[in-house]
């Protein structure tokens, strides 16, 4: 298993988490949504794999490129 960075795609605020630790996503699932000026951004999940940490929450700032999640998967990079 590799386990693969969830990194905030902007600056600005979680809005929404959509997924919890365990759930199983695809490349391309949106696992959060982040507000920034007043838009609302999809984060995505750059891989296959099962989320095996989220490292924020709804309300928390966030910086751009920092991660925000960890997907456990059989797919690398």
């Amino acid at each position: 298993m590799t386990r693969v960075d969830v990194e905030s795609p902007v600056t600005g605020v979680v809005w929404k988490v959509i997924v919890g630790v365990g759930d199983t996503v695809s490349s391309g699932d949106q696992v959060m949504v982040l507000e920034s000026m007043k838009m609302e951004i999809p984060v995505e999940a750059p891989v296959d794999g099962t989320i095996a940490e989220l490292s924020v929450a709804e309300g928390d700032q966030v910086s751009q490129d920092s991660p925000v999640a960890v997907i456990e998967s059989t797919q690398g990079l």
